[in-house]
């Protein structure tokens, strides 16, 4: 078979080579949002140390005609740093791919081993082939990144571009920012959806900003929109129902079959992700939904059309480490008891996850019972908001007893969902002031994770309650991707105990 190396232009990115992806250069220089280039995540990832450039580490790929296909799609922003030194090298004489625009999910670009498809059939590729569905509506909406865009992909593969009907992403972009949150902090402002209520005068303002008749040139959003006046909790709150209510509104009547696969950005919005489940008969959402996986994606779609064939990849395919340090002398039971007394423990097992959540193998774990849990982690150990919740993780053969949701499972936590109102009281350190989780399912067959799924059952078995506090393991910081990276962050915050592979570490 053809060897792929495929690569996306974007600020923060997997490489992907021959199906096995790696980790984004921030993990690795530890520094939040960083910059091209991809080929230094992929030096990092074979302990290469090569800081090569991506079109000098294709050329030299490409010595021998044939052996490789350079597969890769780009953003606007993303392509700015390297546009001359790319389109100099391996990329002259293909400029026309600026100028490629499909209709159809499986258009493609190929020319003299240069395999180039957009932005948003990456996202859709990518949430298509990893869903096993054999048919699916697709959604594919950026929350920053390729000009906001929003295109439908429907079971036939036909692609509908809606990113003037619904510029869903380029609203919260803008909304964060004038909450003060930054361009890249939606996240943030959706914590606050909880603590709001509605708003007619945020409502009228946003539609009025949909329908083209304000713009940052014609009058200033900051000029016009009173945060101080209305706060910010009600604009979260607001903004969130204007964006289930548009989407009932322009996706909604665009349904051609019973299952759907949500990617890009906005497919961070837990609340819109539930929404869905009430209206098609399964949802996927990758875990990796943002331009960190679109590499993913366009490895995927070079391999099914070279090739014939669907292949999925490991979510959990992150580089191994080994750690001599610490003691060996511990157990799940010694450890699910200690978060039962109220121990924080940094739990880092096996390879990494993929995409930007932690889900079970860079994580820290505590006892969602407590009700002072969550102001103990935000302030002690991942300093940030009062106000930022906290997951759960809990078996999938429990969570129908405790979450209100007919969705299904949750494994990448990309759902928010109703606690059931006799178990709020029982969890208060994973249920937001609305009632609501994020909820992660996991179970004994999943990869990597029969570890966590022992170490929560045992805490099951010990209180009664079959689920764990979960958050990144991480301190204002990328997610520790290394053991020195995880010791670092244990040293410097108030975690009690570090769990690294079969190793303790105790303060």
């Amino acid at each position: 078979m053809i060897k792929i190396f495929a690569v996306a232009l974007n600020q923060h990115d997997h490489n992907t080579f021959d199906g096995v992806w790696h980790n984004e250069r921030s993990r690795h220089t530890r520094f939040k949002h960083n910059l091209p280039y991809h080929a230094e995540a992929y030096g990092h990832q074979f302990n290469t140390g090569d800081t090569r450039l991506i079109e000098e580490f294709a050329k030299e790929y490409f010595k021998k005609p044939r052996e490789g296909v350079l597969s890769f799609s780009m953003t606007v922003g993303g392509l700015k740093p390297i546009k001359e030194e790319l389109f100099n090298t391996i990329l002259k004489g293909h400029e026309e791919i600026l100028d490629f625009k499909p209709k159809n999910l499986w258009d493609y670009y190929y020319k003299d081993d240069i395999y180039y498809i957009d932005h948003h059939q990456a996202h859709a590729t990518y949430a298509l082939i990893q869903s096993g569905f054999n048919e699916s509506d697709i959604l594919a909406i950026d929350g920053i990144g390729y000009n906001f865009r929003c295109i439908f992909i429907d079971k036939d593969n036909q692609i509908k571009d809606l990113s003037n009907e619904l510029p869903i992403g380029w609203l919260w972009n803008h909304m964060s920012k004038l909450t003060g949150f930054g361009s890249l902090g939606a996240s943030k402002l959706m914590g606050l959806v909880g603590y709001g209520k509605f708003s007619q005068y945020y409502y009228d303002i946003f539609e009025t900003i949909l329908a083209g008749e304000i713009t940052e040139k014609k009058q200033p959003m900051h000029g016009l929109i009173k945060v101080e006046e209305y706060g910010k909790p009600d604009l979260a709150f607001t903004l969130q129902k204007f964006t289930i209510d548009k989407i009932k509104e322009y996706i909604y009547p665009l349904k051609t079959c019973d299952y759907l696969c949500v990617s890009g950005g906005v497919a961070y919005n837990g609340y819109m992700n539930e929404e869905f489940t009430k209206h098609y008969e399964q949802i996927f959402v990758p875990p990796a939904v943002g331009d960190e996986g679109q590499s993913i994606g366009v490895y995927q779609h070079a391999f099914y059309m070279l090739n014939k064939m669907r292949v999925s990849v490991n979510d959990w395919g992150g580089k191994e480490y080994d750690y001599d340090g610490g003691s060996k002398d511990w157990n799940f039971k010694e450890i699910a008891q200690a978060i039962a007394d109220g121990k924080i423990v940094g739990w880092f097992r096996g390879r990494s996850e993929s995409g930007n959540r932690a889900l079970m193998q860079r994580s820290i774990l505590a006892d969602p019972r407590r009700k002072d849990i969550k102001d103990v982690i935000n302030q002690t150990i991942k300093m940030r908001e009062d106000f930022r919740p906290f997951a759960p993780v809990v078996m999938e053969d429990h969570y129908e007893n405790w979450f209100d949701t007919i969705g299904g499972p949750s494994p990448y936590m990309s759902r928010i969902v109703k606690v059931n109102e006799d178990k709020k009281s029982i969890v208060p350190g994973i249920t937001h002031i609305d009632g609501t989780a994020r909820i992660q399912t996991i179970h004994t067959a999943g990869a990597g994770l029969r570890d966590t799924y022992e170490l929560i059952n045992q805490f099951y078995q010990i209180t009664g309650v079959p689920m764990l506090l979960n958050t990144s393991f991480n301190c204002q910081e990328p997610i520790v991707e290394t053991p020195e990276d995880a010791i670092r962050t244990f040293e410097k915050t108030a975690l009690d105990i570090l769990v690294i592979n079969d190793r303790i570490i105790r303060k």
